[in-house]
């Protein structure tokens, strides 16, 4: 690794770990902020209105990123979210907090996936495979770190403080990437897809909306659940008629038929809803079945952020000597093994025996996932790999809000007699409904491992870079 890539690499590490924080750390503090603030019945939009503006506004910092450079997209995106942070820092009531969280999944929404794309910019393929093993270790540490910091905070300083701690870090990332970073862009006229950015954003708003408050705010059968689904396919149409046509579409249609691309984001948009539905019902296993503390369920979870980043880091060196899809069709055998065996605890399941099933889980998510974005960023030019990546970290996004709303409602309905009534989920029903998840879980792994035989066995070749 050069200075260059070294110092580059420090600031999107410092960028990368704070993105990776931020919801361990937040879920922490909750409970407090609602004591705080009160409006317990928001609690779930500080969640979810981050997870919207990050996730329809991922595609379009891609394709600025493509037009305009990484750097510019990067340090906006940073700079956004030092600012939402410092605002939910001064939140005095839940409504602030909701629309200030809106502005720091802004910031993330730029963040995250130009992170990654820089990293396929300034190294090579063989680089990149050791490299991204490196920044899923960051994830892994900060889903351990997460919790304690937070927990610190708020026992002995103040839940100001998990928002107010990424001014520092940020400003620290911004400033060595505005120093550090060099592009050399083509100069030409760029042609910019209003009319796309516009019809995704509407499309995409009401899409997630839908599927983030149906069977919660409102009934799926609702006049407003139909109306926001109208609206979602009425103007994805629309979109997908201004891509076929503008110059420089925002998100290139021709991009999903290239199997390199296509396939890793089919099977990481159902990881994704794989892995949610898993991090949101085995703590409510172990809290409500098995009436355990919130350490304790914490605790459950720990061996995915060990694994992760020890499967990422293997994943990455066997890929360049391997290729994608033995190394990504391991990685997915291992979920289907751990989620079969998820599917099959009992109350009488002891800790250890979970506590590597989760370890296992980790591992395969980390030679999967992370290989996929190397797969991706590799299949494609310079003048595409910012679009590319983001549609990674798009469908990943919309796989969680995918499954947790679909596991949500099944949820839902196998307890809804006992949450009409007001009465207490018995231990033995709510275990009923999250088995009945668990299983659902394992199917989608047995669809992802059909799915990663579609994945070509030629290793990607190196790209052009322009930095």
């Amino acid at each position: 690794m050069t200075a260059y890539q070294r110092k580059i690499t420090v600031a999107l590490m410092i960028a990368t770990f704070l993105s990776a924080i931020e919801a361990t750390i937040v879920s922490t503090a909750m409970p407090t902020i609602v004591n705080k603030l009160g409006g317990l019945e928001l609690i779930s939009w500080v969640y979810a209105v981050y997870l919207l503006t990050s996730a329809v506004t991922t595609p379009i910092f891609g394709k600025i990123a493509d037009l305009f450079g990484r750097k510019k997209v990067f340090l906006a995106g940073c700079a956004l979210f030092v600012v939402g942070s410092t605002l939910c820092g001064l939140s005095q009531s839940m409504e602030q907090l909701i629309f200030f969280r809106a502005i720091q999944g802004i910031g993330a929404g730029a963040v995250v996936p130009i992170t990654f794309t820089i990293i396929g910019d300034i190294f090579t393929f063989e680089q990149r495979a050791r490299v991204q093993g490196l920044f899923a270790s960051i994830w892994g540490i900060a889903g351990i770190f997460g919790p304690l910091v937070g927990g610190f905070f708020v026992d002995y300083v103040s839940w100001h403080w998990i928002f107010f701690i990424n001014i520092p870090f940020g400003l620290l990332s911004f400033w060595l990437i505005m120093k550090n970073l060099h592009e050399q862009l083509e100069k030409r006229t760029r042609k910019i897809d209003y009319g796309g950015a516009i019809t995704f954003t509407v499309g995409t708003t009401a899409l997630l909306y839908a599927l983030l408050s149906g069977g919660n705010q409102y009934a799926w059968s609702s006049a407003v659940i139909y109306t926001l689904l109208i609206v979602t396919v009425v103007f994805l149409a629309v979109f997908f008629v201004i891509q076929k046509r503008h110059p420089e579409p925002m998100v290139p249609i021709a991009l999903f038929y290239i199997r390199e691309v296509s396939v890793p984001n089919l099977i990481s948009f159902l990881a994704s809803a794989i892995l949610i539905g898993i991090t949101a019902y085995l703590p409510l296993w172990i809290q409500g079945v098995l009436e355990k503390g919130a350490i304790y369920s914490g605790l459950i979870l720990m061996p995915m952020s060990i694994g992760w980043p020890i499967g990422a880091t293997v994943g990455g060196r066997l890929l360049v000597r391997y290729g994608a899809k033995p190394i990504s069709f391991l990685g997915i055998l291992f979920i289907v093994i751990a989620t079969f065996c998820l599917s099959l605890i009992t109350m009488a399941t002891p800790a250890w025996l979970i506590l590597c099933i989760i370890f296992v889980l980790g591992l395969g998510f980390g030679l999967s996932l992370t290989i996929f974005t190397i797969v991706v960023q590799s299949a494609v030019d310079w003048n595409l790999r910012g679009v590319a990546t983001s549609s990674n970290t798009f469908l990943r996004t919309l796989g969680q809000t995918f499954g947790i709303a679909v596991l949500g409602t099944i949820l839902n309905q196998q307890i809804g007699s006992h949450i009409e009534t007001g009465a207490q989920v018995p231990p033995a029903v709510l275990a009923a409904g999250i088995h009945q998840n668990f299983v659902i879980v394992a199917v989608l792994a047995l669809v992802c491992l059909v799915f990663t035989f579609w994945i070509p066995k030629k290793r990607p070749e190196p790209t052009q870079q322009k930095t």
